[in-house]
């Protein structure tokens, strides 16, 4: 089968199309013939292996997990032993490892059926991005109708998911993005966009409830000047190409303030699970949430699509066609 490889770290010229051992899975697990997939962040930040604190985790010298990809939407092709809720023959997304490829394998736990009325384009889009947003306003920041809702990078993957879901909520929402993308998030519900190319949020004298940041540029101290005084920031970003150091001071700056002061601030990594994949499949056929996809590419422009996404202005989210065409 055909899968995106690399085997040192760097940038996306080093990814490479090639024929690999088709896998099988294990307990527990699905193979799943891959008809779309999406890229994120991660991605690119393990394919770099900056910061080299990740390498710890991630392979010292060289990656130890050589496949990009964790999106996947497509149809179960195989299970192995304990396999319960699914069949060869089932639509299904989720999270998976090496989505990038013909075929790849996931947890069954990770997965969930893929709605009728759900592209697999649509599908693929959502785990990572979808998960974020969801599991990071309802169940970090607490979000609630009435309450102001301030989302830092409106128009990305996860900030398209954010603006809608916080909306669905009965938030009234402030999305902040550039110029190129004010109709755009205005259009996914927005009351209010403020062009970051133009104004500062954090010198405004709006005060928010919850800020989703999914930059994490901005200050602690910055952001809390716009929050009111039990507010809460949800953290899911980072700065674009961190040093160790950086990466450090992103994680322990909120946390050691969180303790000194009357607001709360979060760092978040979102959770595949069945149920609230089931949830975000729902939303997305019923349109109460739609994925907005930036671009599309094919399996074998793996690489222009991740160089693309390293720019970190990509709009929406980057979907990669393995399949044929829904």
């Amino acid at each position: 089968m055909k899968a995106i490889v690399y085997h040192e770290y760097g940038t996306p010229e080093v990814l490479r199309c090639e024929e690999v051992e088709k896998p099988a899975p294990g307990v527990g697990e699905v193979l799943i013939r891959v008809r779309a997939a999406s890229i994120n962040p991660l991605d690119w930040r393990m394919l770099s292996g900056r910061p080299y604190l990740g390498r710890l985790a991630f392979g010292l010298r060289r990656p130890k997990n050589r496949r990009p990809g964790v999106d996947v939407a497509g149809v179960v092709e195989a299970i192995g032993a304990g396999v319960k809720l699914f069949k060869p023959g089932d639509e299904v997304f989720g999270a998976c490892r090496g989505s990038l490829a013909e075929y790849a394998c996931a947890p069954e736990s990770k997965l969930a059926a893929k709605p009728a009325g759900v592209t697999f384009e649509q599908a693929a889009a959502a785990p990572v991005a979808g998960l974020t947003a969801l599991q990071g306003l309802r169940d970090k920041g607490r979000v609630k109708a009435g309450q102001k809702v301030l989302i830092n990078g409106a128009a990305g993957g996860v900030g398209t998911f954010a603006v809608q879901i916080a909306k669905l909520y009965g938030a009234e929402v402030t999305g902040v993005c550039s110029t190129g993308n004010v109709e755009l998030v205005q259009a996914l519900g927005a009351a209010h966009v403020v062009d970051y190319t133009r104004e500062d949020f954090t010198k405004s004298s709006e005060r928010y409830d919850l800020i989703f940041d999914c930059f994490g540029h901005g200050s602690p101290a910055a952001l809390r000047r716009v929050m009111k005084p039990e507010g809460v920031c949800v953290n899911i970003g980072g700065p674009h190409d961190p040093s160790t150091l950086d990466l450090l001071a992103v994680m322990l700056k909120p946390l050691v303030l969180s303790l000194f002061v009357s607001q709360s601030f979060v760092l978040f990594i979102a959770r595949a699970n069945r149920e609230d994949l089931r949830q975000l499949g729902e939303l997305i056929e019923t349109g109460k949430v739609e994925p907005f996809i930036g671009r599309r590419y094919a399996l074998g422009q793996s690489a222009e699509a991740l160089a693309h996404l390293e720019q970190g202005h990509a709009r929406g989210k980057v979907v990669i066609n393995v399949g044929p065409d829904d």
